[in-house]
């Protein structure tokens, strides 16, 4: 005799990870509960954070410079990095958060009231949270407002292509280049996530790609080699990238941040590759924040952190003095 629905286990199709779900329980992202039968995404509609943020905190900074970005979460996460700068979130039961109840109507309200021409999904990860995520992002959208995922990007194919249709920009972590540091150091696996990188930009997102060096652990020279090179080989030279410094967090503080050479030797190493973008997040180093036209080299965009203190890329996104074109959404 088969089990009543109701004691059935639950196979989770969202994300590469397939959990098997018992009556009761979750799958790893903490928030997909198998509910009578029914998989239910616990905290849809309640974000534990809210903030409004500059769109170069995502990182992105070829999309929208110095507009600000209406940044919400709930917990959970399909991953379980052992360096998560935001793992009290990330990493946290449903039941042990405080929340707000605001369904994505009141998301998309609360953007315009706030004057964020975005709403970015952030801090966790959007694609653990799929289902709040992509009807926030149709309610964005409705509401004339554009969306911003900050993604491990770690999902199936089809719910991937679906969220990319109502996504308008992305920074996308890929977090190292081989699948042993994919398992060991984040519980996943690294094709999944190179897919969804290749997907997103052919479907027209404006995509900027993350690299946390992690000293011992992804920093050697082969390493950065290897990243930057599949970045240009699948992606385009013009893909922006963003080399960010580790500092010690969750379960890696018994690590050091990484030394601020190794960053302008990771930098080198992207320029060398062919990579027209590149910047250096979480230090400040002088012009590691600036864009820079990859043909006349003329300053486009001048930061200082988040603020910018200069802006010559023309509205329809070319270089005023060659009129080269630069990647990214810029009106």
């Amino acid at each position: 005799m088969k089990p009543a629905v109701r004691d059935a286990v639950m196979q989770c199709t969202l994300c590469p990870k397939q959990c098997r779900i018992a009556p009761g329980q979750s799958g790893e992202c903490r928030i997909r509960v198998n509910r009578d039968g029914k998989l239910c995404a616990v905290t849809y509609g309640y974000p534990s954070a809210i903030h409004v943020d500059p769109i170069e905190k995502k990182p992105l900074n070829h999309f929208l410079p110095g507009s600000t970005a209406l940044s919400i979460a709930t917990v959970g996460c399909n991953l379980h990095c052992k360096n998560c700068q935001n793992w009290e979130l990330s990493q946290c039961n449903p039941e042990d958060a405080e929340a707000a109840h605001l369904p994505p109507q009141e998301i998309a309200r609360s953007a315009r009231e706030y004057h964020c021409p975005s709403v970015a999904y952030t801090y966790s990860d959007p694609v653990a949270w799929y289902e709040y995520t992509l009807d926030c992002c149709i309610a964005a959208h409705d509401a004339g407002l554009r969306n911003v995922l900050v993604t491990a990007g770690y999902l199936n194919d089809k719910p991937w292509r679906e969220l990319c249709r109502h996504t308008d920009a992305a920074n996308i972590d890929l977090k190292g280049i081989t699948e042993k540091f994919y398992r060991e150091i984040c519980g996943a696996t690294l094709k999944p996530v190179q897919q969804a990188l290749v997907s997103a930009k052919a479907m027209g997102v404006e995509v900027e790609v993350t690299y946390l060096l992690i000293p011992t652990l992804n920093d050697s020279d082969r390493d950065i080699g290897d990243w930057c090179n599949w970045v240009v080989g699948n992606m385009g030279r013009e893909t922006p990238v963003h080399i960010a410094r580790f500092f010690p967090q969750y379960k890696m503080r018994h690590l050091p941040a990484t030394p601020p050479e190794t960053l302008d030797r990771a930098r080198q190493l992207a320029v060398a590759a062919g990579l027209d973008y590149v910047y250096v997040g979480n230090i400040l180093v002088r012009d590691a924040a600036n864009t820079y036209c990859p043909n006349c080299r003329r300053l486009l965009v001048g930061r200082t952190g988040y603020r910018i203190n200069a802006m010559h890329v023309t509205a329809d996104g070319h270089c005023p003095f060659c009129s080269q074109e630069i990647y990214g959404v810029w009106k």
